[in-house]
């Protein structure tokens, strides 16, 4: 751990004078009598990053069910890096909560199982005459009870029992899991106190700037200082990342941004310098073009569209786009001759740890990372140049320092969702669709098709290639990649073929789940079964078909991180305006840990995906990103965003990811609606470019 405390833990008055009586039971929780010595204080480690998806209340709550504690006696911590301890310490994917809920209850249901038996020792009982709740164990025959604070030294001397051997709560037994419990850092951000990592102070800590190649393909040529180094606060200036970036370092980020604007820098090509139109028109071809090996093939697609009786051919595209969170890119390094301290917004703090250390020519276990909350990450946080180097800086300034990006930096210095395209054809023969075909082409991409995802599974003859075009344009990750952009168009064009053959969109959608049921193609990954009661229930809430006059309903459903997703959008024209106006969303998830967090993460993924959707336009000439700040990069605005209403299948399924499964079929919803309301099919995104009336 780092030598200086920067986050202020949930219910931090309640244990404040009683913190050295805590006693570790397990890596997850620490236990610990409150002041009057009658009650319990429970501390448990929140293990995963929190980016806003609230991780760091649900995932102590799976703990605390299985533990049997009174919610109002535990303390959260956010843990710090630790893999001798916690397993995929990873935001990403959706998956904190899939990939952990066994371990989080187990951990939980240890330690009372732990406690029950420390109580029975005492005692002379049973221990299965004993039970565990509201952070007592009570033996009913005899009267007796002891808090969990008054039990935990006796406990952590016992042996723990084998993870088999520990009984686990059946869901209908859950008090704390399905409750609405506030966000555990709710105060401490409403009231100003340190959580984030541009929040984080340590003394004789100097703050850092870099100035990096206006345009990708460039590199540095030569660089003058003197008006930088003149400026007062500015510490040094020097170049690092292989020579091609110039840090600056002084005593405030405001004296190191203003030495960065005062640099001459010279920067010199380094190959073809690409541009927007270029790169669509590289992919455009690709489109065209039959991939070395197809993602998937089943069945015999030539001929089906070969005999079809109709053959409907469909383009979309979509731009790159900068993640935006609103906290831009930061991190703490403190490097000295034996260990590199780190701190601050990581999604993927292991994997940095690694990095570090190999960039510093440095072992591993000298390097730690703390983790802050972070102030939105989508992805981006996933990629750790900024890590890198501030951990360069640090080593070269022989100082801790904080390294701050401006908004610029964050949207001109890389990592952008691909650019992309598709090609959907769609072979209908008898009133029937009996082949599917799509071609996809992204730049810097990786694989931009998702082959076991509807259809794939659905149709006897289904086709999917992906191309990938290389770039220099630096991508990753961007909230539910790939299928952020793939669901909307996918969607968009099964409503054209709905068409086509007269059926209602949500009934063509649940016949095509129906064949996959019952006549199942190969491999895939979806729940036919899932997918459809999810669709159901969306058309059932949004009064499918029967909306109100004037409103204008647009469907869409997709699976996607282990959820199932529905959605109705519902356009109102004002004037010659098309305007969303409401969001029905459906959402299966399996088990709801905590629903006022649920909701506003399906709340938020619907928004974020129209507003992008709608708006979210980012282009390259000669290699430079032309958009570096809000005033010329458009995002949704408060009094733009729809009502979202959000429902959720009850289950006791295992739960799954929620960070991302609302984003993907949003555009496709709301394009099926601006249909409905104007005529006019979406091709293009932003829709700003293809839909009349939207400017």
């Amino acid at each position: 751990m780092l030598g200086f405390s920067w986050l202020k833990p949930y219910g931090e008055g309640l244990g404040a004078d009683i913190v050295s009586d805590f006693i570790e039971l397990n890596g997850y929780l620490k236990i610990a009598p409150d002041a009057t010595g009658k009650g319990s204080i429970i501390t448990i480690m929140s293990p995963n990053p929190e980016v806003g998806q609230n991780v760091k209340t649900s995932m102590p709550m799976i703990v605390a069910e299985e533990l049997g504690v009174n919610w109002k006696d535990v303390i959260v911590e956010q843990a710090p890096l630790n893999t001798a301890i916690f397993k995929r310490q990873v935001a990403g994917g959706s998956q904190s909560i899939r990939q952990t809920w066994a371990t989080l209850r187990n951990a939980g249901a240890t330690a009372k199982h732990l406690l029950i038996e420390a109580a029975a020792q005492e005692w002379g009982v049973a221990a299965a005459e004993c039970t565990a709740a509201d952070s007592f164990v009570k033996h009913a025959s005899s009267g007796r009870s002891a808090s969990y604070g008054s039990l935990a030294a006796a406990a952590a001397k016992l042996t723990p029992p084998a993870p088999e051997a520990v009984k686990l709560k059946d869901p209908s037994e859950f008090t704390l899991i399905g409750t609405s419990q506030m966000n555990v850092d709710m105060e401490a951000i409403l009231t100003g106190k340190p959580v984030f990592g541009l929040d984080q102070k340590v003394p004789g800590m100097l703050y850092s700037t870099a100035l990096r190649p206006p345009a990708f393909g460039q590199k540095l040529k030569s660089y003058d200082d003197k008006a930088a180094r003149a400026v007062n606060g500015v510490k040094d200036v020097f170049k690092f990342g292989s020579d091609n970036k110039i840090a600056v370092v002084a005593t405030s980020t405001w004296a190191a941004i203003k030495g960065k604007k005062a640099l001459q820098a010279v920067w010199e090509d380094d190959g073809t310098l690409e541009s927007t139109a270029s790169q669509y028109e590289a992919m455009r071809q690709k489109l065209d073009e039959p991939a070395a090996q197809p993602k998937r093939n089943d069945g015999d697609v030539k001929a089906a569209f070969a005999t079809a009786d109709k053959v409907i051919e469909r383009v979309y595209e979509a731009p790159y786009l900068p993640h935006n969170p609103m906290e831009p890119g930061n991190f703490f390094a403190n490097v000295t001759t034996d260990k590199v301290e780190l701190s601050g917004p990581a999604q993927a703090p292991e994997r940095f740890r690694g990095e570090v250390a190999k960039l510093l020519g440095r072992d591993e276990s000298t390097v730690t990372i703390g983790l802050t909350r972070m102030g939105g990450g989508f992805g981006r946080r996933l990629r750790g140049d900024f890590v890198l180097e501030a951990a360069e800086i640090s080593s070269l300034a022989k100082a801790p320092v904080q390294h701050v990006y401006t908004r610029e930096d964050d949207m001109t210095a890389g990592i952008y969702r691909p650019a992309c395209m598709y090609k959907f054809r769609a072979a209908i023969k008898g009133g029937q669709l009996v082949g599917y075909h799509l071609t996809g082409a992204g730049m810097g991409s990786g694989n931009v098709v998702r082959e076991n995802f509807f259809p794939a599974g659905a149709l006897e003859n289904c086709l999917m290639e992906s191309h990938e075009v290389p770039s220099k344009v630096t991508t990753g990750p961007w909230r539910a990649p790939v299928t952020n952009f793939l669901a909307s168009a996918e969607q968009s064009f099964f409503d054209e073929i709905a068409e086509a053959l007269g059926k209602d969109p949500v009934q063509f959608r649940i016949e095509l789940f129906e064949r996959a049921k019952a006549n199942p193609v190969g491999k895939f990954e979806y729940d036919a079964e899932r997918s459809i009661g999810v669709m159901k229930l969306a058309a059932e809430k949004s009064n499918w078909g029967k909306a109100a006059p004037g409103i204008h309903q647009g469907f869409s459903a997709y699976f996607c991180h282990n959820s199932y997703v529905a959605e109705v959008a519902e356009v109102k024209m004002e004037g010659r305006k098309p305007v969303v106006k409401r969001v029905v969303c459906a959402v299966d998830c399996g088990i709801v840990i905590n629903p006022v967090a649920a909701i506003n993460q399906c709340e938020g993924g619907v928004i974020d995906g129209i507003g992008h959707a709608m708006y979210g336009d980012f282009t390259l000439e000669k290699g430079k990103p032309q958009q570096d700040n809000f005033d010329k990069f458009r995002l949704i605005r408060m009094g733009e965003q729809p009502a979202v209403e959000v429902h959720f299948v009850k289950s006791n399924t295992d739960p799954t990811g929620l960070g991302e499964p609302t984003l993907p079929p949003a555009g496709g919803a709301v394009a099926n609606a601006f249909f409905k309301a104007t005529g006019q099919r979406v091709y293009v995104q932003p829709m700003v470019k293809g839909v009349k009336g939207l400017g």
